[in-house]
């Protein structure tokens, strides 16, 4: 991919802050559909009613005159990396489903939001995409943030010590790492496409891994569950909804991953965390407790020294 110039050093910090937004309409409106689709039916939608809106993406790019470029040159590696995230990010979704169903789910969740961290690991071992100290210190202080935001009271005060150790435990850093892996696959996969722009090359790579997933979960759930497709049939308004915010959001997660290292923009999407916690927060109209203050100040002063860092 070509060198970005000197003005998108921080475009990607918007993009993933407009992403983290619509990843927020997008949980809102798949929250909707569990009910009716299940858990799985309601993760397909934001792959197969996600992929118009990813096709039209790539149409329009490939015609506006700013970014109007020849298609890219796809090849091994390329597809190599993108499948790699698009399965690690269904399986992360599986191993969250599989936390969730633990007595103790709140936890493994709760463990699941260390994917930021986990991120800098795999950066460094798979891309040699080595984050400084200043950055890791951002993304501990961001993460212990969301932590604290992710946990209930209950689970927060009442939970006993061998409870951050059982299997839900184990379930949300699996996940997590799962998460990680995806991000790091599809940074390395924009990475794979030189001679195209960070735009191309995340519009293209956004459309290939909803291709695959639509696929892949989409097969299963007509060989395990074909009950749970006429029913996201039947649901298409709000099903659009959900794909359309999750193709955009998407969009600008992949964009932010050609622009700058994955572990940059997995510590700052942790701000999508506070976005969904103050929506139903403030629908609820409950007054902050001192740890949720306290995981919010966090997550604000973590961000704050990840923008220090750059």
């Amino acid at each position: 991919m070509s060198e970005p110039a000197a003005w998108l050093a921080w475009v990607w910090a918007p993009i993933t802050i407009g992403a983290a937004l619509a990843q927020t309409a997008r949980n809102t409106a798949q929250r909707s559909l569990v009910a009716q689709a299940g858990t799985l039916g309601a993760t397909l939608v934001r792959f197969l009613y996600g992929l118009p809106f990813a096709a039209a993406w790539v149409a329009l790019l490939h015609v506006l005159p700013a970014t109007a470029a020849a298609l890219p040159a796809f090849h091994g590696r390329y597809f190599g990396w993108m499948v790699f995230g698009a399965v690690t990010q269904l399986a992360a979704t599986a191993l969250l489903l599989a936390a969730m169903r633990q007595r103790n789910f709140v936890i493994g969740v709760a463990y699941s939001k260390t994917d930021a961290l986990q991120v800098a690991l795999f950066g460094a071992l798979l891309l040699r995409e080595l984050p400084g100290w200043w950055t890791l210190l951002a993304m501990a202080l961001a993460t212990a943030g969301v932590i604290l935001l992710s946990l209930p009271k209950a689970a927060a005060d009442g939970a006993r010590a061998g409870t951050w150790t059982g299997s839900a435990a184990l379930y949300g850093i699996a996940s997590g790492a799962g998460f990680a892996l995806s991000a790091v696959g599809f940074r390395a996969a924009t990475l794979e496409l030189p001679q195209s722009s960070p735009w191309i090359a995340a519009a293209w790579t956004v459309l290939w891994a909803q291709v695959t997933q639509t696929l892949l979960l989409g097969g299963w759930l007509a060989w395990r569950s074909p009950e749970v497709l006429r029913v996201v049939t039947r649901a298409w308004r709000v099903s659009a909804l959900a794909g359309a915010m999750g193709a955009l959001a998407s969009i600008g997660w992949f964009t932010g991953f050609a622009l700058t290292t994955a572990a940059n923009v997995r510590t700052l999407g942790l701000v999508e965390v506070v976005f969904s916690y103050l929506v139903s927060h403030r629908l609820l109209r409950e007054e902050l407790t001192v740890r949720e203050a306290a995981g919010l100040v966090l997550v604000a002063v973590g961000l704050l020294a990840l923008f220090a860092s750059l």
